[in-house]
């Protein structure tokens, strides 16, 4: 062990490093260096999450593209900051999304969120302040807005709309799945 920190201490640092009073100091910046390399190793480990899983755009202005990488063509464009869209499929550092109309498309990595969101669909629905159909209601909430989800449990999530909050009925979401029971982030 020790001739082979020598071997590293020599490759790394050179001959000087073997002056009597530079050797142990030599020998920790042989380590250190070691050790962010298996560091480095590790944090660029991947991380496996399941699919299909709900995510958000994270830029006001996402290409989407026909395939996985930006030599592929774009077919269409996002203008809508937190737009909660489907990851269905990955190849390396793109993400094939579905959003809440059927369309699919490629998008880098980089321009999702893990942030949670759900955007409200058909008609209008009332925010209510509690979750029973009998709760006062706090607000009317329009189709196509994108409300941040808190948490989910039974038929009915808690949500954020700009400062208002309350539970809508799950039903008038898309952006979260009928099982999820959970806070979210």
């Amino acid at each position: 062990m020790i001739v082979r920190i020598l071997i590293v201490v020599r490759v790394v640092l050179g001959q000087q490093a073997f002056n009597k009073s530079k050797f142990k100091d030599s020998i920790l910046r042989a380590i250190v260096f070691i050790l962010l390399l298996f560091t480095q190793q590790v944090v660029a480990a991947p991380e496996k999450l399941p699919l299909p899983r709900f995510a958000s755009l994270r830029s006001n202005k996402v290409n989407i593209h026909v395939g996985p990488g930006s030599g592929f063509q774009t077919e269409w464009t996002i203008h809508r900051q937190g737009l909660p869209i489907e990851i269905i499929a990955e190849f390396d550092i793109w993400r094939q999304i579905l959003y809440l109309d059927g369309t699919k498309g490629w998008v880098h990595k980089s321009l999702l969120t893990g942030t949670r969101t759900a955007v409200v669909v058909g008609k209008t629905h009332p925010l209510r302040s509690s979750a029973t159909t009998d709760a006062p209601i706090v607000a009317h909430v329009e189709p196509d807005v994108i409300v941040k989800l808190n948490q989910c449990v039974e038929n009915w999530c808690y949500v954020d709309i700009k400062g208002y909050k309350g539970w809508m009925e799950r039903a008038a979401l898309w952006g979260v799945y009928r099982h999820e029971k959970k806070k979210f982030r």
